[in-house]
C-alpha cells in the first residue's frame, strides 16, 4: 500500500501523510542509536513512500546522522525541514545573526544547499521573532537567496501559531502533542481551522503523546512532569485496546490520518524496526465500529 500524499497548504509541496521526525534518530530518547541505524531508517522510509523528513539542531545528533544517511540521495526525492532558535549554543536566539549562523550550520551538517521548510522553533516569546532584524526577516532574506523555500513556526502555543498565520508571512506550522487520541486541542481551539482558512500547511508532531501511547502500559512508565489527566486517558485507552485486541499504534497513527486538516503526521522512529512497525500499523484494518467505540470513550481534554 502506497502512502497517501497531501498538499501542504500553499507551499506547493505534496507530502506523505506520514513523515519521518528526527528526534528519535538523534538519540534524545536513548543513547544507543548509531549512525548506521539512521542510514537504515532513512532508506526504509524512502522506500516505503515517506518523502518528508523533519529535524532540528535541538535533536542531538539528528542533523549530522541525517546528513550521512541522505548523502548521494536524489535531493528532489524528498522534502527536508529543520529549525532555528533552539541550537544548544544559541538557545532562544531569534536574532538575525543567530538565525543565519544556525541555518548555515544545519546546511553543512545535512549536506544540502537548501531547505524546503525552515521552522522557527519553540520561542518562549514571539516578539523577537517578528522584531526588526529578527529571525523572520532573516528567513525571508534566505528565501530570497533560495536557501529557504518556505517559512514555518514549530511550537505549542496556539496563540503564537495564530499570530504567525494571520501575519501572512508564514507558510507552515508544526504543532506537537496537540492532536492524537487523547488530546485534540489543535482542533478544538480552532488552530487547524485557522490554518485551513489561510491555506497554511500543518505538520503534526508527537502523535504518540511523548511515549504515553506507544502500546506500553502507561502505569509502568516513569514520565517526568506527567499530567494526571493525560496518564488517566492513556491508561483508559491502553486497557480498551487490550480488550478489543487492537494494535495501539495502528489506532493512534490512523486516527491522525483521519483528520483531513492535518497534512503530515511525524513519526519519530529511532531505528528501522520501529519505523517498519509504525508503517505496518497504518495498513492494519480497523472497522468503523471501533472508531465509534473510541469516540464514545471521551478521552480528549475536558472529558476525562
Amino acid at each position: 500500500m502506497s502512502l497517501e500524499k497531501r498538499p501542504l497548504g500553499r507551499t506547493g509541496l505534496e507530502v506523505s501523510a506520514i513523515g519521518l521526525g528526527g528526534a528519535g534518530i538523534g538519540g534524545i530518547y536513548q543513547n544507543t542509536v548509531a549512525d548506521r541505524d539512521t542510514v537504515d531508517t532513512v532508506e526504509l522510509a524512502l522506500n516505503r513512500g515517506i518523502n518528508f523528513i523533519d529535524t532540528s539542531p535541538l535533536y542531538g545528533q539528528s542533523e549530522r546522522r541525517l546528513g550521512i544517511a541522505l548523502r548521494g540521495v536524489d535531493r528532489t526525492s524528498y522534502f527536508l525541514s529543520t529549525k532555528t532558535g533552539t541550537h544548544p549554543d544559541y538557545k532562544q536566539d531569534y536574532s538575525w545573526d543567530g538565525t543565519l549562523h544556525t541555518v548555515e550550520n544545519s546546511l553543512k551538517l545535512l549536506g544540502v544547499d537548501y531547505f524546503d521548510i525552515l521552522l522557527v522553533h519553540d520561542p518562549e516569546k514571539i516578539e523577537p521573532v517578528f522584531a526588526k532584524r529578527g529571525a523572520l526577516e532573516a528567513l525571508e532574506w534566505l528565501r530570497e537567496q533560495g536557501v529557504v523555500k518556505n517559512i514555518g513556526l514549530g511550537q505549542r502555543h496556539h496563540h503564537f501559531h495564530k499570530q504567525a498565520i494571520k501575519s501572512g508571512r508564514f507558510d507552515v506550522i508544526l504543532t506537537y502533542n496537540d492532536y492524537h487520541v487523547t488530546r485534540t486541542t489543535a482542533l478544538t481551539e480552532g488552530l487547524l481551522e485557522t490554518a485551513a482558512e489561510h491555506h497554511i500547511g500543518v505538520l503534526n508532531g508527537s502523535p504518540m503523546g511523548h511515549g504515553l501511547l506507544t502500546g506500553v502500559d502507561p502505569r509502568t512508565l516513569h514520565t517526568p512532569h506527567l499530567i494526571e489527566r493525560d496518564a488517566k486517558a492513556a491508561t483508559i485507552f491502553y486497557d480498551w485496546c487490550q480488550r478489543k485486541k487492537l494494535n495501539q499504534k495502528a489506532v493512534v497513527l490512523q486516527s491522525c490520518l483521519r483528520q483531513p486538516l492535518i497534512h503530515c503526521t511525524l513519526t519519530g522512529a529511532k531505528n528501522k524496526a520501529e519505523l517498519r512497525e509504525n508503517l505496518d500499523a497504518l495498513q492494519e484494518p480497523i472497522s468503523d465500529g471501533f472508531w465509534e467505540d473510541l469516540k464514545a470513550l471521551n478521552l480528549t481534554e475536558g472529558q476525562v
